[in-house]
């Protein structure tokens, strides 16, 4: 006999199977780069009195608020990061990685990735924030089973359980990471598309269906490895300090879906916290996603105990930031956008005083990397802090001569990324030179001048960079056996700081010395 479902029984049966969805709130930052303290709107220092006056954004106190406000807005989230939590600041160069673990252990984070920064002093700093952090730090693309400090302490992959269900998160890091950083000879990067399948397959076959990358490899790459693999529910991102969703300058959409996958990242530098709401029906398939960044200006509280920790944290640093060291009489450019796809008035500025400090030696040619310009400087006095926070690597200044050919080719490497906003991108002194985008990678340079004559590839020229570059690092391999070479010279933060003030007050300039064609 069939029996008829009553309308309680079917409304109960409905209900229950709508209990299978499962919603999940994904907090995320990336690229936060020790910016413990309120930023301004250039993403450089902000004085206590801007702040005060409701002008700043970020900082640890107003983040360690948006995300207990966060949290408390829904009964399960996910709290993970994108990488790149290391340098930026002098509070990154005076206590390297250990503040950075205080504050995200108290903030409560449940993974992150690795960026290329966590290299920047060698696997042994890095180990020793990923003894001090209390969650995984993971990263998938790499083999570490020759680096002993690392090998047994940065897992592919990790299962954490949030709401009764298991989420498979996996890591990555650039690719490039060799050339970007110091992660010393012992490890090798690999391919991210190929990393990640592996590692889905494996948390598949242990039977998770909710798989979230934390991905610190840009938004291009990030929809690369979308488009090439199967298994993949959200990726939260970073490198590319992308900020995605409807407001003025973002990329693209929040999330940005491809193949399926909902792809996010939050800008930079904790300006903004992500907030992603997913639902996931009772197979893993991501059925709902909305979210936005949310932006931390003065509408977001300072929470007290945090803002007391970091103005401690600060004490030892003010006497060598507060120090004013110049004046300008307008903003100084060092936006990553511009930086890295055309000249820049911060770029120019940087070249001109490597160039200018050892110009009675012969040297005629100044290139300096966008990736290693972090930030504008606003008008009037220009305080140290400004200055490092510019220039926080402490690389020094290198001398040293290549042929005018190898010259070229390093502007063709430095012009190769363009497109993706890689940190090679060359700001000068001494030359011009044209650069075609349209073109292939590789035959983009053309009208290289020195001097106001024409590039001879026979030619031996006298260059300076920082040691960075001079080393291949961004990719400037042609510079490796370079003649004559000297790694050792005065900080370049020390070098700009002093060709400031000498031509105080400084006005920041463009003057066409690359051109890029439409």
């Amino acid at each position: 006999m069939i029996r008829l479902m009553s309308g309680a029984a079917a409304l109960a049966l409905m209900a229950g199977a709508a209990q299978a969805d499962y919603s999940l709130t994904i907090l995320h930052t990336n690229d936060f780069h020790a910016r413990f303290e309120p930023i301004s709107k250039y993403d450089s220092g902000c004085s206590s009195e801007d702040n005060d006056a409701g002008e700043c954004f970020g900082g640890s106190a107003r983040l360690m608020t948006a995300i207990s406000d966060a949290k408390a807005r829904t009964n399960n989230y996910l709290l993970v990061d994108g990488g790149d939590q290391f340098q930026g600041t002098l509070f990154y160069t005076y206590y390297k990685g250990k503040l950075a673990a205080e504050m995200m252990n108290q903030m409560g984070y449940d993974a992150m990735t690795v960026g290329n920064h966590e290299f920047d002093d060698g696997p042994e700093v890095l180990r020793g924030f990923v003894d001090a952090v209390e969650f995984p730090v993971l990263m998938s693309n790499a083999d570490l089973s020759g680096e002993e400090l690392l090998k047994d302490s940065i897992m592919k992959s990790t299962v954490i359980e949030k709401g009764g269900e298991k989420l498979g998160l996996i890591g990555l890091t650039p690719q490039d990471t060799d050339e970007l950083a110091s992660p010393g000879p012992n490890i090798i990067f690999t391919d991210p598309s190929d990393a990640v399948q592996a590692e889905v397959d494996k948390l598949t076959e242990e039977g998770v269906n909710k798989i979230i990358v934390l991905s610190h490899s840009g938004y291009a790459v990030d929809q690369r490895v979308a488009e090439n693999t199967t298994g993949v529910d959200v990726i939260v991102g970073g490198h590319s300090n992308t900020l995605l969703g409807d407001m003025e300058g973002a990329a693209g959409a929040y999330p940005t879906v491809v193949n399926g996958v909902q792809i996010v990242q939050a800008y930079a530098y904790g300006k903004f916290l992500g907030e992603l709401n997913v639902t996931f029906d009772d197979e893993g398939v991501v059925t709902e996603a909305s979210g936005a960044p949310i932006l931390m200006d003065a509408s977001v509280t300072e929470e007290e105990d945090v803002k007391a920790r970091i103005a401690e944290a600060a004490v030892p640093l003010d006497e060598i930031r507060n120090e004013v060291v110049a004046e300008t009489s307008e903003a100084i450019e060092g936006n990553r956008d511009v930086c890295r796809a055309m000249e820049c008035s911060m770029g120019n500025l940087v070249a001109d005083a490597m160039l200018d400090r050892v110009k009675d030696q012969g040297v005629e040619i100044a290139i300096a990397n966008s990736g290693g310009l972090r930030a504008s400087i606003d008008a009037g006095e220009v305080t140290m802090g400004e200055v490092l926070t510019v220039l926080p690597f402490q690389n020094t200044l290198s001398t040293f001569q290549v042929s005018g050919a190898t010259v070229v080719e390093a502007l063709e490497n430095g012009v190769s990324q363009i497109e993706e906003g890689g940190g090679r991108f060359p700001q000068v002194a001494g030359m011009t030179f044209t650069v075609d985008p349209s073109a292939e990678a590789g035959s983009r340079v053309s009208e290289v001048m020195v001097g106001g004559e024409p590039i001879d590839p026979e030619k031996t020229y006298g260059l300076v960079s920082n040691n960075y570059v001079r080393n291949g690092g961004d990719g400037y391999a042609m510079f490796v056996d370079a003649e004559n070479a000297y790694d050792f010279g005065p900080d370049l933060a020390d070098v700009t700081a002093e060709y400031i003030a000498e031509n105080a007050p400084y006005t920041p300039y463009t003057d066409g010395r690359i051109k890029i064609m439409e």
